[in-house]
Protein backbone atom coordinates (compact mmCIF):
# COMPACT_ATOMS: atom_id res chain seq x y z
CA UNK A 1 0.00 0.00 0.00
CA UNK A 2 1.42 3.37 -1.01
CA UNK A 3 1.93 5.82 1.84
CA UNK A 4 -0.95 8.11 0.86
CA UNK A 5 -3.19 5.53 -0.79
CA UNK A 6 -6.65 5.39 0.78
CA UNK A 7 -7.23 2.20 2.71
CA UNK A 8 -10.03 0.23 1.06
CA UNK A 9 -11.90 -2.60 2.74
CA UNK A 10 -14.47 -5.02 1.38
CA UNK A 11 -17.92 -4.46 2.86
CA UNK A 12 -18.47 -6.38 6.08
CA UNK A 13 -21.99 -7.18 4.91
CA UNK A 14 -20.53 -8.84 1.79
CA UNK A 15 -18.12 -11.74 2.08
CA UNK A 16 -17.38 -11.74 5.82
CA UNK A 17 -14.31 -13.94 5.42
CA UNK A 18 -12.77 -11.55 2.86
CA UNK A 19 -13.54 -8.58 5.10
CA UNK A 20 -12.09 -10.33 8.16
CA UNK A 21 -8.81 -11.20 6.48
CA UNK A 22 -8.50 -7.73 4.94
CA UNK A 23 -9.15 -5.84 8.17
CA UNK A 24 -6.58 -7.95 10.01
CA UNK A 25 -4.03 -7.20 7.30
CA UNK A 26 -4.76 -3.48 6.90
CA UNK A 27 -4.78 -2.88 10.66
CA UNK A 28 -1.34 -4.53 10.73
CA UNK A 29 -2.29 -7.14 13.33
CA UNK A 30 -0.62 -10.23 11.86
CA UNK A 31 1.21 -11.96 9.04
CA UNK A 32 1.01 -15.57 7.93
CA UNK A 33 3.66 -17.90 9.36
CA UNK A 34 5.69 -20.32 7.22
CA UNK A 35 3.99 -23.47 8.54
CA UNK A 36 0.41 -24.27 7.58
CA UNK A 37 -2.06 -22.71 9.98
CA UNK A 38 0.54 -20.60 11.82
CA UNK A 39 0.55 -16.83 12.20
CA UNK A 40 2.86 -14.06 13.33
CA UNK A 41 1.56 -11.56 15.87
CA UNK A 42 2.75 -8.16 14.74
CA UNK A 43 3.31 -5.58 17.51
CA UNK A 44 -0.13 -3.92 17.28
CA UNK A 45 -1.90 -7.28 17.37
CA UNK A 46 0.27 -8.57 20.22
CA UNK A 47 -0.39 -5.36 22.18
CA UNK A 48 -4.10 -6.24 22.24
CA UNK A 49 -3.21 -9.65 23.69
CA UNK A 50 -0.92 -8.00 26.26
CA UNK A 51 -3.80 -5.85 27.49
CA UNK A 52 -6.03 -8.92 27.80
CA UNK A 53 -3.22 -10.66 29.71
CA UNK A 54 -2.83 -7.75 32.12
CA UNK A 55 -6.53 -7.59 32.88
CA UNK A 56 -6.91 -11.34 33.38
CA UNK A 57 -3.66 -11.84 35.26
CA UNK A 58 -4.78 -9.21 37.77
CA UNK A 59 -7.84 -11.37 38.51
CA UNK A 60 -5.57 -14.40 38.97
CA UNK A 61 -3.33 -12.55 41.42
CA UNK A 62 -6.32 -11.51 43.55
CA UNK A 63 -7.39 -15.15 43.71
CA UNK A 64 -3.91 -16.34 44.68
CA UNK A 65 -3.20 -18.07 41.37
CA UNK A 66 0.54 -18.40 40.69
CA UNK A 67 2.12 -18.38 37.23
CA UNK A 68 4.57 -21.14 36.26
CA UNK A 69 5.86 -22.77 33.11
CA UNK A 70 6.00 -26.43 32.06
CA UNK A 71 7.83 -27.94 29.04
CA UNK A 72 6.51 -27.76 25.49
CA UNK A 73 7.31 -31.43 24.71
CA UNK A 74 5.25 -34.09 26.49
CA UNK A 75 5.96 -37.87 26.47
CA UNK A 76 3.21 -39.70 24.58
CA UNK A 77 2.77 -42.08 27.53
CA UNK A 78 1.54 -39.16 29.67
CA UNK A 79 -1.38 -38.50 27.33
CA UNK A 80 -2.26 -42.19 27.13
CA UNK A 81 -2.95 -42.45 30.85
CA UNK A 82 -6.44 -40.99 30.50
CA UNK A 83 -8.25 -42.63 27.56
CA UNK A 84 -10.90 -39.95 26.99
CA UNK A 85 -8.26 -37.23 27.07
CA UNK A 86 -5.98 -38.81 24.48
CA UNK A 87 -8.91 -39.83 22.28
CA UNK A 88 -10.19 -36.27 22.27
CA UNK A 89 -6.87 -34.80 21.13
CA UNK A 90 -5.51 -37.61 18.94
CA UNK A 91 -6.62 -36.09 15.59
CA UNK A 92 -4.93 -32.76 16.42
CA UNK A 93 -1.60 -33.94 17.81
CA UNK A 94 1.77 -32.87 16.41
CA UNK A 95 4.33 -35.55 17.33
CA UNK A 96 8.14 -35.43 17.42
CA UNK A 97 9.77 -38.77 16.61
CA UNK A 98 13.34 -37.70 15.77
CA UNK A 99 15.69 -35.63 17.91
CA UNK A 100 19.37 -34.88 17.32
CA UNK A 101 19.25 -36.94 14.15
CA UNK A 102 18.17 -40.08 15.99
CA UNK A 103 14.83 -41.79 16.44
CA UNK A 104 13.44 -41.12 19.91
CA UNK A 105 12.76 -44.04 22.24
CA UNK A 106 9.37 -42.51 22.99
CA UNK A 107 7.49 -40.01 20.76
CA UNK A 108 7.06 -36.52 22.21
CA UNK A 109 3.84 -34.60 21.70
CA UNK A 110 4.03 -30.86 21.06
CA UNK A 111 1.83 -29.46 23.84
CA UNK A 112 -1.88 -29.42 22.83
CA UNK A 113 -2.77 -28.62 26.47
CA UNK A 114 -0.85 -29.22 29.69
CA UNK A 115 -3.02 -31.37 31.94
CA UNK A 116 -0.88 -34.47 31.52
CA UNK A 117 2.56 -33.00 32.07
CA UNK A 118 1.43 -30.79 34.94
CA UNK A 119 -0.42 -33.59 36.70
CA UNK A 120 2.60 -35.88 36.50
CA UNK A 121 4.35 -33.37 38.75
CA UNK A 122 1.34 -32.57 40.90
CA UNK A 123 1.50 -36.24 41.93
CA UNK A 124 5.05 -35.66 43.20
CA UNK A 125 4.34 -32.36 44.92
CA UNK A 126 1.08 -33.26 46.69
CA UNK A 127 1.39 -35.63 49.65
CA UNK A 128 -0.81 -34.13 52.36
CA UNK A 129 -3.91 -31.95 52.68
CA UNK A 130 -1.45 -29.27 53.80
CA UNK A 131 -0.09 -29.16 50.20
CA UNK A 132 -3.51 -28.19 48.88
CA UNK A 133 -4.87 -26.31 47.12
CA UNK A 134 -2.44 -26.07 44.20
CA UNK A 135 -3.36 -23.04 42.09
CA UNK A 136 -1.14 -22.70 39.00
CA UNK A 137 -1.58 -20.92 35.70
CA UNK A 138 0.55 -20.89 32.55
CA UNK A 139 0.75 -18.23 29.82
CA UNK A 140 2.00 -20.24 26.88
CA UNK A 141 1.48 -21.51 23.35
CA UNK A 142 -0.13 -24.78 22.29
CA UNK A 143 -0.33 -26.69 19.00
CA UNK A 144 -3.45 -28.38 17.66
CA UNK A 145 -3.16 -29.43 14.02
CA UNK A 146 -6.23 -27.73 12.56
CA UNK A 147 -7.43 -28.58 9.06
CA UNK A 148 -9.20 -25.26 8.47
CA UNK A 149 -7.63 -22.13 9.89
CA UNK A 150 -8.44 -18.43 10.21
CA UNK A 151 -6.17 -15.84 11.91
CA UNK A 152 -6.82 -15.54 15.65
CA UNK A 153 -10.02 -17.60 15.50
CA UNK A 154 -8.56 -21.01 14.65
CA UNK A 155 -4.83 -21.57 14.12
CA UNK A 156 -2.58 -24.61 14.48
CA UNK A 157 -0.53 -22.75 17.10
CA UNK A 158 -2.16 -20.23 19.40
CA UNK A 159 -1.47 -18.34 22.60
CA UNK A 160 -3.52 -18.73 25.74
CA UNK A 161 -3.52 -19.15 29.47
CA UNK A 162 -4.36 -22.45 31.10
CA UNK A 163 -5.11 -22.65 34.79
CA UNK A 164 -4.83 -25.99 36.62
CA UNK A 165 -5.88 -26.49 40.22
CA UNK A 166 -6.01 -29.35 42.71
CA UNK A 167 -8.20 -29.34 45.82
CA UNK A 168 -9.02 -31.43 48.87
CA UNK A 169 -12.79 -31.36 48.29
CA UNK A 170 -15.21 -31.45 45.38
CA UNK A 171 -16.96 -28.35 46.71
CA UNK A 172 -13.76 -26.31 46.62
CA UNK A 173 -12.96 -27.47 43.09
CA UNK A 174 -16.47 -26.70 41.87
CA UNK A 175 -16.25 -23.23 43.37
CA UNK A 176 -12.95 -22.65 41.57
CA UNK A 177 -14.43 -23.81 38.27
CA UNK A 178 -17.24 -21.27 38.67
CA UNK A 179 -14.85 -18.52 39.82
CA UNK A 180 -12.73 -18.98 36.69
CA UNK A 181 -15.74 -18.62 34.41
CA UNK A 182 -16.90 -15.54 36.34
CA UNK A 183 -13.43 -14.00 35.87
CA UNK A 184 -13.60 -14.66 32.12
CA UNK A 185 -17.08 -13.16 31.85
CA UNK A 186 -15.82 -10.05 33.62
CA UNK A 187 -12.97 -9.66 31.12
CA UNK A 188 -15.23 -10.24 28.13
CA UNK A 189 -17.90 -7.81 29.28
CA UNK A 190 -15.89 -5.09 31.01
CA UNK A 191 -12.82 -5.06 28.74
CA UNK A 192 -13.69 -6.64 25.39
CA UNK A 193 -17.29 -5.35 25.43
CA UNK A 194 -18.52 -8.77 24.28
CA UNK A 195 -21.73 -10.01 25.87
CA UNK A 196 -22.81 -13.63 25.74
CA UNK A 197 -24.31 -16.61 27.54
CA UNK A 198 -22.76 -18.73 30.27
CA UNK A 199 -23.79 -22.36 30.48
CA UNK A 200 -22.75 -26.02 30.59
CA UNK A 201 -21.51 -27.95 27.56
CA UNK A 202 -23.25 -31.13 26.46
CA UNK A 203 -21.61 -34.50 27.03
CA UNK A 204 -20.60 -34.57 23.36
CA UNK A 205 -19.11 -31.08 23.39
CA UNK A 206 -17.41 -30.96 26.77
CA UNK A 207 -13.62 -31.02 27.17
CA UNK A 208 -11.99 -34.42 26.68
CA UNK A 209 -11.63 -36.06 30.10
CA UNK A 210 -13.78 -33.55 32.03
CA UNK A 211 -16.85 -34.42 34.08
CA UNK A 212 -18.39 -31.17 32.92
CA UNK A 213 -17.42 -27.96 31.14
CA UNK A 214 -18.67 -24.40 31.61
CA UNK A 215 -18.54 -22.13 28.56
CA UNK A 216 -19.06 -18.52 27.54
CA UNK A 217 -20.76 -18.31 24.15
CA UNK A 218 -20.80 -15.06 22.19
CA UNK A 219 -22.77 -14.24 19.04
CA UNK A 220 -21.04 -12.84 15.98
CA UNK A 221 -22.69 -10.63 13.30
CA UNK A 222 -22.59 -13.59 10.90
CA UNK A 223 -25.21 -15.32 13.04
CA UNK A 224 -22.65 -17.90 14.19
CA UNK A 225 -21.66 -18.43 17.81
CA UNK A 226 -18.14 -18.42 19.17
CA UNK A 227 -17.01 -20.57 22.10
CA UNK A 228 -15.03 -17.83 23.79
CA UNK A 229 -13.55 -19.64 26.82
CA UNK A 230 -14.13 -22.73 28.95
CA UNK A 231 -13.73 -23.94 32.53
CA UNK A 232 -13.62 -27.66 33.36
CA UNK A 233 -14.28 -29.81 36.41
CA UNK A 234 -12.45 -33.15 36.41
CA UNK A 235 -13.60 -34.47 39.75
CA UNK A 236 -11.07 -37.17 40.71
CA UNK A 237 -10.81 -38.60 37.20
CA UNK A 238 -7.43 -37.12 36.30
CA UNK A 239 -6.12 -37.56 39.85
CA UNK A 240 -6.79 -41.30 39.65
CA UNK A 241 -5.09 -41.53 36.25
CA UNK A 242 -1.98 -39.69 37.53
CA UNK A 243 -2.12 -40.88 41.14
CA UNK A 244 -2.49 -37.41 42.65
CA UNK A 245 -3.31 -38.67 46.12
CA UNK A 246 -2.91 -37.14 49.56
CA UNK A 247 -3.42 -37.90 53.22
CA UNK A 248 -6.54 -36.03 54.33
CA UNK A 249 -7.18 -34.52 57.76
CA UNK A 250 -8.65 -37.84 58.93
CA UNK A 251 -5.37 -39.58 58.13
CA UNK A 252 -6.83 -41.45 55.14
CA UNK A 253 -5.61 -41.45 51.54
CA UNK A 254 -7.79 -39.63 49.04
CA UNK A 255 -7.51 -38.38 45.47
CA UNK A 256 -7.45 -34.67 44.67
CA UNK A 257 -10.34 -32.91 42.93
CA UNK A 258 -9.23 -30.88 39.93
CA UNK A 259 -10.12 -28.09 37.51
CA UNK A 260 -8.63 -26.55 34.42
CA UNK A 261 -9.69 -23.44 32.49
CA UNK A 262 -8.46 -21.43 29.51
CA UNK A 263 -8.90 -18.26 27.44
CA UNK A 264 -6.98 -17.84 24.20
CA UNK A 265 -6.14 -15.40 21.41
CA UNK A 266 -9.44 -16.51 19.86
CA UNK A 267 -10.79 -13.67 22.00
CA UNK A 268 -9.12 -11.23 19.60
CA UNK A 269 -10.89 -12.86 16.66
CA UNK A 270 -14.24 -12.44 18.41
CA UNK A 271 -13.39 -8.82 19.19
CA UNK A 272 -12.64 -8.10 15.52
CA UNK A 273 -15.73 -9.89 14.19
CA UNK A 274 -18.12 -8.27 16.64
CA UNK A 275 -16.89 -4.71 16.69
CA UNK A 276 -15.27 -4.18 13.28
CA UNK A 277 -17.14 -2.28 10.54
CA UNK A 278 -16.73 -1.18 6.93
CA UNK A 279 -14.02 1.28 8.04
CA UNK A 280 -11.87 -1.24 9.95
CA UNK A 281 -11.42 -2.16 13.59
CA UNK A 282 -13.35 -0.63 16.44
CA UNK A 283 -11.48 -1.34 19.66
CA UNK A 284 -13.01 -0.95 23.13
CA UNK A 285 -10.90 1.63 25.02
CA UNK A 286 -9.93 -0.71 27.86
CA UNK A 287 -8.24 -3.11 25.44
CA UNK A 288 -7.00 -0.75 22.70
CA UNK A 289 -3.19 -0.44 22.42
CA UNK A 290 -3.65 3.27 21.61
CA UNK A 291 -6.71 4.79 23.27
CA UNK A 292 -6.20 8.31 21.91
CA UNK A 293 -4.15 9.30 18.88
CA UNK A 294 -3.32 12.95 18.20
CA UNK A 295 -3.10 13.62 14.47
CA UNK A 296 -1.51 17.01 13.55
CA UNK A 297 -2.94 18.71 10.47
CA UNK A 298 0.63 19.75 9.63
CA UNK A 299 3.96 18.75 11.14
CA UNK A 300 4.84 22.35 12.09
CA UNK A 301 6.90 22.75 15.25
CA UNK A 302 4.14 24.67 17.10
CA UNK A 303 1.52 22.07 16.30
CA UNK A 304 3.80 19.15 17.17
CA UNK A 305 4.76 20.80 20.47
CA UNK A 306 1.09 21.18 21.42
CA UNK A 307 0.37 17.61 20.31
CA UNK A 308 3.07 16.29 22.63
CA UNK A 309 1.68 18.39 25.50
CA UNK A 310 -1.76 16.86 24.95
CA UNK A 311 -0.33 13.33 24.91
CA UNK A 312 1.71 13.99 28.06
CA UNK A 313 -1.34 15.28 29.96
CA UNK A 314 -3.24 12.17 28.97
CA UNK A 315 -0.37 9.89 29.97
CA UNK A 316 -0.44 11.46 33.43
CA UNK A 317 -4.00 10.21 33.99
CA UNK A 318 -3.29 6.74 32.63
CA UNK A 319 -4.52 7.17 29.06
CA UNK A 320 -2.57 5.35 26.35
CA UNK A 321 -2.03 8.29 24.00
CA UNK A 322 0.19 8.68 20.94
CA UNK A 323 1.12 11.46 18.52
CA UNK A 324 1.24 10.48 14.84
CA UNK A 325 4.01 12.78 13.62
CA UNK A 326 5.13 10.48 10.83
CA UNK A 327 6.45 12.29 7.74
CA UNK A 328 5.37 11.30 4.25
CA UNK A 329 1.73 10.65 5.15
CA UNK A 330 -1.03 13.18 4.53
CA UNK A 331 -3.42 14.27 7.25
CA UNK A 332 -6.31 12.49 5.50
CA UNK A 333 -4.32 9.28 5.16
CA UNK A 334 -3.47 9.31 8.87
CA UNK A 335 -7.11 9.77 9.86
CA UNK A 336 -8.08 6.88 7.61
CA UNK A 337 -5.24 4.74 8.94
CA UNK A 338 -6.27 5.19 12.57
CA UNK A 339 -9.89 4.51 11.74
CA UNK A 340 -8.77 1.18 10.28
CA UNK A 341 -6.63 0.48 13.37
CA UNK A 342 -9.61 1.24 15.61
CA UNK A 343 -8.18 3.89 17.96
CA UNK A 344 -11.21 4.84 20.12
CA UNK A 345 -10.58 8.61 19.99
CA UNK A 346 -8.79 10.50 17.22
CA UNK A 347 -7.84 14.09 18.05
CA UNK A 348 -7.43 16.37 15.02
CA UNK A 349 -5.03 19.20 15.82
CA UNK A 350 -4.27 22.24 13.67
CA UNK A 351 -3.45 25.93 14.10
CA UNK A 352 -7.16 26.80 14.33
CA UNK A 353 -7.76 24.39 17.23
CA UNK A 354 -4.77 25.85 19.05
CA UNK A 355 -5.88 29.47 18.53
CA UNK A 356 -9.48 28.67 19.49
CA UNK A 357 -8.40 26.73 22.58
CA UNK A 358 -10.36 23.68 21.51
CA UNK A 359 -9.90 19.94 21.15
CA UNK A 360 -11.49 18.52 18.00
CA UNK A 361 -12.03 14.77 18.04
CA UNK A 362 -13.68 11.83 16.31
CA UNK A 363 -15.23 8.90 18.14
CA UNK A 364 -14.21 5.76 16.28
CA UNK A 365 -17.16 3.69 17.48
CA UNK A 366 -19.81 6.00 16.03
CA UNK A 367 -17.65 8.02 13.58
CA UNK A 368 -19.10 11.19 15.09
CA UNK A 369 -17.11 14.41 15.51
CA UNK A 370 -17.12 16.83 18.41
CA UNK A 371 -15.06 19.36 20.31
CA UNK A 372 -14.57 20.73 23.80
CA UNK A 373 -12.51 23.41 25.54
CA UNK A 374 -8.79 22.61 25.71
CA UNK A 375 -8.79 23.38 29.44
CA UNK A 376 -11.20 20.47 30.03
CA UNK A 377 -8.61 17.94 28.89
CA UNK A 378 -8.19 15.23 30.23
CA UNK A 379 -11.53 14.98 32.07
CA UNK A 380 -13.47 15.06 28.80
CA UNK A 381 -11.29 12.34 27.26
CA UNK A 382 -11.74 10.07 30.27
CA UNK A 383 -15.51 10.53 30.00
CA UNK A 384 -15.42 9.86 26.25
CA UNK A 385 -13.49 6.63 26.74
CA UNK A 386 -15.94 5.49 29.41
CA UNK A 387 -18.92 6.31 27.18
CA UNK A 388 -17.42 4.43 24.23
CA UNK A 389 -16.72 1.36 26.37
CA UNK A 390 -20.30 1.35 27.69
CA UNK A 391 -21.88 1.92 24.28
CA UNK A 392 -19.90 -0.88 22.64
CA UNK A 393 -21.00 -3.37 25.29
CA UNK A 394 -24.59 -2.26 24.78
CA UNK A 395 -24.25 -2.96 21.06
CA UNK A 396 -23.00 -6.47 21.79
CA UNK A 397 -25.81 -7.12 24.27
CA UNK A 398 -28.37 -5.93 21.73
CA UNK A 399 -26.92 -8.25 19.06
CA UNK A 400 -26.99 -11.20 21.46
CA UNK A 401 -30.61 -10.54 22.39
CA UNK A 402 -31.76 -9.82 18.84
CA UNK A 403 -30.09 -13.00 17.59
CA UNK A 404 -31.69 -15.26 20.21
CA UNK A 405 -34.92 -16.94 19.13
CA UNK A 406 -37.09 -19.69 20.60
CA UNK A 407 -38.16 -22.83 18.74
CA UNK A 408 -41.02 -25.02 19.95
CA UNK A 409 -40.30 -27.91 17.57
CA UNK A 410 -37.75 -29.15 15.05
CA UNK A 411 -39.57 -27.67 12.06
CA UNK A 412 -39.45 -24.20 13.60
CA UNK A 413 -35.81 -24.81 14.57
CA UNK A 414 -34.84 -25.50 10.95
CA UNK A 415 -36.86 -22.55 9.69
CA UNK A 416 -35.01 -20.18 12.05
CA UNK A 417 -31.64 -21.53 10.92
CA UNK A 418 -32.57 -21.06 7.27
CA UNK A 419 -33.85 -17.52 7.69
CA UNK A 420 -31.77 -16.07 10.53
CA UNK A 421 -29.20 -18.41 12.15
CA UNK A 422 -28.27 -17.01 15.60
CA UNK A 423 -28.91 -18.68 18.96
CA UNK A 424 -31.96 -20.92 19.15
CA UNK A 425 -33.36 -21.56 22.62
CA UNK A 426 -35.16 -24.88 23.06
CA UNK A 427 -36.31 -27.39 25.63
CA UNK A 428 -34.29 -30.53 25.08
CA UNK A 429 -33.49 -33.79 26.86
CA UNK A 430 -29.77 -34.22 26.27
CA UNK A 431 -29.13 -37.16 23.97
CA UNK A 432 -25.85 -37.63 22.07
CA UNK A 433 -27.57 -39.57 19.27
CA UNK A 434 -30.18 -36.92 18.51
CA UNK A 435 -27.52 -34.24 18.92
CA UNK A 436 -25.42 -35.90 16.24
CA UNK A 437 -28.43 -36.15 13.91
CA UNK A 438 -29.28 -32.47 14.40
CA UNK A 439 -25.70 -31.46 13.68
CA UNK A 440 -25.53 -33.62 10.53
CA UNK A 441 -28.83 -32.25 9.20
CA UNK A 442 -28.48 -28.56 10.10
CA UNK A 443 -24.77 -27.93 10.95
CA UNK A 444 -26.03 -26.56 14.28
CA UNK A 445 -24.81 -27.96 17.57
CA UNK A 446 -25.36 -27.32 21.24
CA UNK A 447 -23.80 -24.12 22.55
CA UNK A 448 -24.68 -24.76 26.18
CA UNK A 449 -27.34 -25.69 28.72
CA UNK A 450 -28.67 -22.58 30.44
CA UNK A 451 -29.35 -22.34 34.15
CA UNK A 452 -33.07 -21.70 33.66
CA UNK A 453 -34.91 -25.01 33.84
CA UNK A 454 -38.67 -24.96 33.28
CA UNK A 455 -41.49 -27.29 32.19
CA UNK A 456 -41.60 -27.71 28.43
CA UNK A 457 -41.56 -30.07 25.46
CA UNK A 458 -38.40 -31.52 23.87
CA UNK A 459 -38.22 -29.73 20.52
CA UNK A 460 -36.90 -32.84 18.75
CA UNK A 461 -38.88 -35.73 20.29
CA UNK A 462 -41.98 -34.01 21.66
CA UNK A 463 -41.46 -35.60 25.08
CA UNK A 464 -41.67 -33.61 28.34
CA UNK A 465 -38.43 -31.72 29.08
CA UNK A 466 -37.19 -29.31 31.72
CA UNK A 467 -33.69 -28.34 30.57
CA UNK A 468 -33.26 -25.24 28.40
CA UNK A 469 -30.49 -25.32 25.78
CA UNK A 470 -28.97 -23.03 23.19
CA UNK A 471 -28.13 -24.39 19.74
CA UNK A 472 -26.27 -22.50 17.01
CA UNK A 473 -24.02 -22.91 14.02
CA UNK A 474 -20.55 -22.02 15.20
CA UNK A 475 -17.00 -21.11 14.22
Amino acid sequence: MAQNEKVLLPKKTGDLSDWYTAVNRLADLFDYGPAKGSMIFKPYGYAIWENIQKALDAEFKIRGIENAYFPLLIPMSYLEREKDHVAGFAPELAVVTVGGGEKLEEPLVVRPTSETIMYEYYAKWIQSWRDLPVLINQWNNVVRWEKRTLPFLRTSEFLWQEGHTAHATAEEARETQTWAMDAYVKIYREFLALDGYTGTKSQSERFAGAEDTLTYETMMPSGKSLQSCTSHYFGQKMARAFNISFQNQDGKQDFAYQTSWGLSTRSIGGLILMHGDDHGLRLPPKIAPVQVVVVPVKTDDDILTEAEKIATELHEVGVRAQVDARDGESFGFKLNKWEVKGAPVIIKLGAKEISDGKISYRRRDSLTDGDFARKKLPAKILQLLDDIQTDMLSESTALRDNETRTAKDYAEFKKILKEHKGFIKVHWNENPETEAKIKAETKAKTSCRLDEASDGIDFYTGEPAKEVWLFAQSY
